[in-house]
């Protein structure tokens, strides 16, 4: 199943509720990555641009897609994600580049 990494940050608001009331929020979001076909695959507490991160699987970008959305939607956490194609994907990409014949503006059209 495809692999995505989740980076986000916590609005002002968002780490104000969590000092008030601290909880793994993995929980309760796990059921909507679920609904979705998804699983929390890894997470870490992050320092720096983003407050999180995560490692999930997905059956497809729409799913990936449809979790970000909703994930943002919320307005607690400003949300990148990011597709994981594993390695073996990589080669066989670089393959097909070096089949497709482009070349750059100015060189040679």
């Amino acid at each position: 199943m495809p692999q995505y990494l989740l980076q986000g940050s916590y609005t002002s608001d968002a780490w104000a509720a969590q000092v008030k009331d601290p909880k793994n929020r993995l929980d309760a979001v796990r059921p909507a990555f679920e609904a979705l076909g998804g699983t929390i695959d890894h997470s870490w507490l992050c320092f720096g641009e983003f407050d999180l991160a995560v490692v999930a699987s997905f059956p497809d970008n729409v799913s990936a897609a449809a979790i970000s959305i909703a994930v943002a939607a919320g307005g607690a956490i400003n949300l990148k994600t990011t597709p994981l194609p594993s390695i073996e994907d990589g080669v066989e990409a670089t393959k097909r580049a070096g089949q497709v014949g482009y070349r750059p503006p100015g060189m040679g059209f």
